[in-house]
């Protein structure tokens, strides 16, 4: 009998954002997603391990991680 078993990361786009980037220095589009782990059981997400969000620029591709009140500041200043 096999059992097969791994993690798996998936990312889903929270919002966009726009601001001057800290690499480039260009007032660009930032694109601030989530990525999220889980554990796969026969490849299927059984319940997520970890947790993270990311902040990309469109100009440079600078990625940089983010706090829980970044992600919130973010989403408040973001059109609906």
């Amino acid at each position: 009998m096999f059992l097969l078993f791994g993690t798996r990361a998936g990312e889903t786009v929270l919002t966009m954002v726009v601001f001057v980037c800290s690499n480039c220095g260009v007032s660009a589009a930032q694109r601030v997603f989530k990525r999220v782990t889980r554990v796969t059981l026969f490849f299927v997400p059984l319940f997520p391990v970890s947790t993270s969000h990311w902040n990309e620029c469109s100009n440079c591709g600078l990625t940089t991680q983010l706090t829980k009140p970044q992600v919130d500041n973010a989403l408040a200043w973001s059109p609906s």
